[in-house]
């Protein structure tokens, strides 16, 4: 499994430690990871079915929504299997190249997340700040276009990051104090020097999420600035309203990923665990709670989840009052 020498250490394989102090409780803990997995999973499909099968939801707002549902489906599915796994069976091992690409998924993932949020953000400022070209200016191709580009940026700005740690040498241990690879987690490993790919990394994040967040802020002052001239309370109330569900979609992924950015970097104090925590708050909640929050603050969205259901019912009732059926 390891070929050890101290001046030149290489793997073949990483140990995943879990969070660190409560490996007694993993089974405990792995309760409530599963459970949020299934809300994922279960709400993203169900949110991917309904836009799909009504045409009413075919907007530039949704259809963002949509890709955000599919990074956010394909984040969960690099990262919970395994961890379940490592709760569940005490399964820590993990290859070397496995382990660099699951970071790299990570990674490249929650920058495209990051993305799709910013590009509901100019939905919502085109859709206020100039209503009667938004049609004109969010065209199919637009979105499209829109869409490749953020995918794009995640896979090739962060596609670098594995082969930065690729061929160096791990001097120190093959654990990993965490339950996924991830950059910050695997460079602390590394007995030369990492100056210049933590500088890179730090630029890329920059680049990605921090950049993101600040384009989203301006969008939000304009947004306010055209909201506060309307000429009535009520038409002020009714426009803000369509902001809410992305304001909370806002606070839930960028919340948890700046506490995470920040305590891997600047938060030497702080105990192992809560670094874990929060790094698996990042990556489990958003995901859960995005169709949630779509699912009760959109009343189309809920329109269309209880149609969805009403036409599964009638065709279940169809089947099982079917000749065949019956026979059976």
């Amino acid at each position: 499994m390891l070929d050890y020498n101290r001046s030149n250490l290489k793997l073949n394989t990483f140990l995943l430690l879990g969070i660190p102090g409560l490996e007694d409780a993993h089974l405990w803990i792995s309760i409530p990871f599963c459970l949020v997995y299934l809300l994922s999973l279960t709400g993203n499909v169900a949110l991917l079915l309904i836009i799909k099968t009504d045409r009413k939801l075919h907007e530039p707002m949704y259809l963002f929504l949509c890709m955000l549902s599919v990074a956010d489906l394909m984040l969960t599915s690099s990262t919970l299997p395994k961890i379940l796994s490592l709760f569940w069976f005490n399964d820590r091992e993990i290859y070397f190249e496995a382990c660099l690409t699951q970071m790299y998924f990570i990674h490249s993932l929650s920058t495209m997340e990051s993305g799709f949020i910013l590009a509901m953000a100019f939905d919502r400022f085109v859709a206020i700040c100039h209503p009667l070209r938004h049609s004109t200016i969010l065209t199919p191709a637009v979105i499209v276009g829109l869409g490749l580009l953020i995918v794009f940026r995640g896979a090739v700005l962060l596609s670098p990051h594995p082969f930065l740690l690729r061929w160096l040498s791990y001097c120190k241990t093959n654990v990993i104090s965490h339950t996924y690879c991830e950059f910050m987690a695997l460079i602390k490993l590394v007995c030369s020097e990492t100056k210049i790919r933590r500088a890179y990394s730090l630029i890329v994040a920059f680049l990605t999420g921090g950049l993101d967040f600040i384009l989203i802020i301006c969008s939000y002052v304009l947004i306010l600035f055209t909201v506060f001239n309307l000429p009535s309370k009520a038409a002020r109330l009714k426009t803000l309203s369509t902001c809410v569900s992305h304001v909370w979609v806002i606070l839930v992924f960028y919340t948890p990923a700046f506490f995470s950015f920040l305590t891997h970097r600047f938060g030497h104090h702080i105990a192992p665990p809560v670094h874990i925590f929060i790094a698996n708050i990042y990556l489990l909640i958003p995901p859960m709670m995005n169709p949630i929050i779509y699912g009760v603050k959109t009343k189309r969205i809920r329109d269309g989840f209880l149609k969805f259901l009403t036409i599964k019912c009638v065709q279940l009732c169809k089947v099982c009052e079917s000749p065949d059926h019956q026979q059976r």
